[in-house]
């Protein structure tokens, strides 16, 4: 997934090599991350693929099935990981991790800490932003949750830039041996507050802490306890809101039957777009937007 072996670098240059991950595009909400195995075959609604037909192929190169169907071949970025991974809790989507990374300022070189991992969404796109020389310490107090999360990263490449432990953060802590040294913090718990003490002592003089929460009491007990170690302290509410633009007709006028729900109520015949001003009717035409209001989350931010 990441740039750590240049021969390896994940590019629609690169060719798809035997041992590689892909991701198999069939549409935007169809999508599933396969293992390249010469000799092997993928089966679906479209047909029968050849893995063998994969090889020397490059990243984003549309294949062919027995039965003439296609998919589109992909290279296994964050933002893509995140849509295929497995769910082993409630995760975090594009908007809230690029929002994240850019307000932690995280770049190349830095040293993060998160807790908890859950099922490794947020990580892999830290990882990106710390490579090729950073780092990221991931810690959760489930123990086969952590061991699936270690197994994912090494399928995608993230070994070398992730270390996940396991422990509970919120109990005892994070590890005494990245006092000082870490550069940026995210927590995604259900008792935040009880780890901001020991979250403090691991930053920086010039860190940044990020605390994810969903629910509003969270937020306030999160900011109190941040009140006695940090300043600068913000909280933001992160809202995606998608638009599906669809061309059409509306009518305007009439007797208010059937017109759009947009328009305003009238005792007098108004002409409708689809009219001029003449009364005679004309071809014509409006563009309606409908927005589908997606989830919104809260953040805490503080600085040391």
């Amino acid at each position: 997934m990441l740039p750590i072996d240049p021969a390896k670098k994940n590019s629609f240059q690169r060719k798809i090599c035997d041992g590689d991950l892909v991701i198999v595009y069939e549409r935007h909400d169809v999508m599933k991350s396969v293992k390249v195995c010469d000799g092997s075959e993928l089966q679906n609604r479209f047909g029968i693929f050849k893995h063998s037909d994969w090889i020397g192929k490059p990243f984003g190169s549309k294949v062919l099935s027995n039965k003439g169907g296609f998919v589109y071949l992909l290279a296994p970025t964050p933002e893509l990981w995140t849509l295929v991974l497995s769910h082993r809790t409630q995760i975090l989507y594009i908007a809230d991790i690029s929002f994240v990374i850019s307000y932690l300022e995280i770049i190349p070189g830095c040293m993060v800490l998160e807790s908890g991992t859950g099922s490794g969404s947020l990580t892999t796109s830290l990882a990106r932003a710390v490579a090729p020389s950073g780092h990221v310490y991931t810690f959760d107090f489930h123990e086969q949750r952590a061991a699936s999360a270690r197994e994912d990263f090494e399928r995608i490449g993230l070994s070398s830039l992730v270390t996940v432990g396991i422990r509970d953060i919120q109990g005892e802590g994070f590890p005494d041996e990245f006092c000082g040294a870490v550069d940026s913090v995210f927590l995604d718990l259900p008792q935040p507050w009880l780890a901001i003490p020991s979250a403090g002592k691991m930053l920086k003089q010039d860190g940044i802490l990020c605390s994810f929460s969903p629910c509003i009491e969270q937020v306030q007990r999160s900011c109190e306890s941040l009140r006695a170690h940090f300043t600068d302290i913000r909280t933001f509410e992160v809202l995606l809101r998608t638009y599906e633009v669809r061309e059409g007709r509306m009518n305007c006028g009439g007797d208010n039957e059937g017109a759009s729900p947009g328009s305003r109520p009238s005792k007098r015949r108004l002409p409708s777009s689809s009219e001029g001003s003449n009364g005679k009717e004309t071809k014509g035409g409006s563009v309606m937007a409908m927005a589908r209001p997606c989830g919104r989350h809260n953040f805490d931010w503080s600085e040391t």
